[in-house]
């Protein structure tokens, strides 16, 4: 499913119980300096990562001083997070001109501790080629270093590499609990693209072997994957950036099913394995 991008007013673009991925949550906050905004969201965790700006964050006693820092867009710096337990009650205050901050969120029930993840913790990949055409790099925010402090919400950002390419491939699929092969995670993606009037192509195949849906992704495109095969790509010439939630039915760790069609391309694409591994 593709939402357009649109002015949300600070309100969720995936609520909780959406009825496409009601494992997972998102919002976009824009603020201007010392605006605030307050949430707490009952039955999901959540992650706040800045796109653009730096905010204070507090959560119940919890005190996250001067979080992100980048400036013109999601290239100019490096990412940093808030954990939000399940249900906590959260603040954060702008301290720069502008602020676009994302919310992430999973549902999960139990209530852990918040933490703050900074710039130097951030656990970086960097995979593909220019030869192959899926040379990109993927900043875990909340990823695989944080089992046991997160519940079922993983949170990356992916980057391609160079201008032009093909980000998900080989295509592969996670919509369904059936271990060791495969988990059931529902996926949400917010597209960001340099320049700005680039654009790029999410397909999404329901079953192998039949023709599957593609959505034209522009600047502030969110997807929405609840199954099926789901690589993207970016037009030549362009740099694209999404945002990437991940909720989890049964365990925070994600298994990807190859598609059979194309699972030995695994095999061809230098560093894919590691990537692989750090979502697990």
């Amino acid at each position: 499913m593709h939402i357009p991008p649109y002015e949300n007013h600070n309100q969720p673009i995936v609520d909780i119980d959406d009825p496409t991925v009601p494992l997972t949550y998102f919002n976009i906050v824009k603020l201007r300096r010392d605006e605030a905004f307050d949430y707490r969201v009952p039955g999901y965790e959540t992650c706040i990562v800045p796109a653009t700006g730096t905010v204070d964050v507090t959560v119940e006693g919890f005190s996250a001083p001067a979080l992100g820092g980048r400036g013109v867009d999601v290239w100019d710096g490096e990412p940093e997070g808030v954990y939000v337990p399940s249900g906590a009650s959260a603040r954060m205050v702008c301290l720069s001109d502008r602020a676009e901050v994302f919310i992430a969120g999973a549902r999960f029930a139990p209530v852990l501790e918040p933490f703050a993840v900074r710039t130097d913790e951030i656990d970086l990949v960097q995979y593909g080629s220019d030869d192959t055409k899926t040379h990109r790099k993927i900043k875990h925010i909340l990823g695989q270093k944080y089992h046991g402090k997160v519940g079922r919400l993983l949170v990356s950002e992916l980057y391609t590499v160079g201008a032009g390419g093909w980000s998900g491939f080989p295509s592969h699929k996670h919509d369904t609990d059936r271990l060791p092969l495969e988990t059931h995670h529902d996926e949400a993606y917010n597209f960001r693209f340099r320049p700005k009037h680039g654009s790029g192509l999410q397909m999404l195949q329901r079953e192998d072997g039949k023709p599957g849906d593609a959505y034209h992704i522009v600047d502030g495109s969110t997807i929405l994957i609840d199954k099926g095969y789901h690589p993207c790509a970016v037009l030549p010439g362009y740099e694209m950036y999404y945002f990437t939630i991940l909720g989890g039915a049964s365990q925070r760790s994600l298994v990807q099913y190859f598609q059979p069609s194309h699972a030995d391309q695994v095999e061809t694409i230098p560093g894919i394995k590691d990537m692989i591994a750090k979502f697990k």
